[in-house]
């Protein structure tokens, strides 16, 4: 039986809407979140993959954010199996996602990703390459076996993930989602525990965040003026759950202002639990922040439809289905734009279609044995 309420029937209508990141129609507002799988056997996403994502935007999800993808960096990432965002074979497999999702509704933007100085995976991303980071420390304030990054090093990664925004475009994606988040490269130079540089690019929270810009702008450059260019960010990091690269709403802007400046279009703002507010004294979440800020359209994400927050899940212990009436609230109001959903549509592949079709008994809870399956 299916049921239907007046607190439903106002889910469909809110989330429903479309939105318009730079000359991007998103045809609603939920958008899958990035969620790293590791089904991509030398880097290159096969049927399987298509079939993933294609089933999501089928289901009603107006845009997909893939998986990281390692941009074409010798140190960008060390796993054969995360999906690579360079290489004939492994372009002309996302070429293939992309098209399976058009043809299923959806809009589709890659996550490009540099891991960087990682405490798991520091130190030898690739045999032949060294971990590199800012300072050559990694997120757990340990020394590793990694460098701190040469001007050559910079602008080698700049130009690869300038590259592969390129690639993106012109395989058929509608954008790219450039991941400065949860402790990875471009997180750590933003990061004061993790860039003690002394040049241009270390200091104040404006001159850390140099590098990130840089990459923004070169992106900008080698993509259309339309082209959105998504920012993934979070206070939080992988090892580090109390992070906070702001401790105010005015060291957040002095972030965020020089990344706006640069050609940001919409800011994906990372939270463990997205109903907490970010700072004292407003209710204010960390995409609302980043919305108010920049005046830039937002992305918030953190346990959406789990009764806790992901961490929980993620230690095996699973989660059960949580109301959405405060993201309906805020989205209401506008406190942001979008609402990623991540392990809740990794369990249940049908989750937006249900909401946006007042089907909400037919939600399945998030089962930990989805866990191989997770995203960091």
């Amino acid at each position: 039986m299916t049921v239907t309420n007046p607190a439903a029937s106002r889910a469909a209508e809110i989330l429903a809407r479309p939105v318009t990141l730079n000359g991007l129609t998103v045809p609603n507002r939920i958008a899958m979140a990035p969620m790293t799988r590791m089904f991509s056997p030398g880097g290159v996403p096969g049927e399987d993959v298509q079939a993933y994502y294609a089933s999501r935007a089928a289901a009603g999800v107006g845009l997909i954010v893939t998986e990281g993808t390692y941009v074409g960096h010798d140190s960008a990432g060390q796993s054969d199996r995360v999906p690579r965002f360079h290489g004939e074979d492994q372009l002309a497999g996302w070429a293939k996602v992309a098209a399976a999702v058009h043809e299923a509704g959806g809009t589709i933007v890659p996550q490009l990703w540099h891991i960087g100085m990682v405490r798991k995976h520091g130190e030898a991303p690739y045999p032949d390459a060294p971990a590199v980071g800012p300072s050559g420390i990694r997120v757990d304030g340990t020394e590793g076996t990694g460098r701190a990054m040469t001007r050559a090093d910079l602008d080698d990664v700049i130009g690869a993930f300038a590259d592969a925004a390129a690639e993106a475009q012109r395989i058929g994606f509608d954008g790219v989602e450039l991941h400065g988040a949860h402790g990875y490269l471009l997180d750590q130079f933003l990061w004061e525990r993790t860039n003690r540089r002394t040049d241009a690019y270390g200091g104040d929270a404006t001159a850390r965040t140099r590098f990130a810009a840089e990459i923004v702008a070169a992106v900008r450059e080698r993509v259309t003026a339309d082209f959105p260019v998504i920012f993934r960010y979070s206070q939080w990091k992988q090892e580090a759950y109390d992070a906070r690269l702001a401790q105010t709403p005015e060291e957040l802007e002095a972030i965020l202002a020089p990344l706006t400046a640069a050609g940001v279009d919409a800011f994906h703002a990372s939270t463990r639990r997205y109903w907490l507010p970010e700072f004292e004294g407003s209710d204010l979440n960390l995409a609302g922040w980043t919305k108010k800020l920049t005046g830039r359209p937002t992305i918030t994400v953190g346990s959406v439809g789990l009764d806790g927050d992901f961490i929980r899940a993620f230690a095996g212990e699973g989660a059960a289905l949580g109301d959405i009436d405060n993201l309906l609230d805020r989205m209401e109001r506008d406190e942001f734009d979008m609402v990623a959903v991540g392990r809740a549509l990794l369990q249940d592949p049908q989750w937006a279609a249900k909401v946006l079709g007042n089907r909400f008994d037919e939600l399945k809870p998030y089962d930990a044995a989805a866990l191989k399956s997770l995203s960091r």
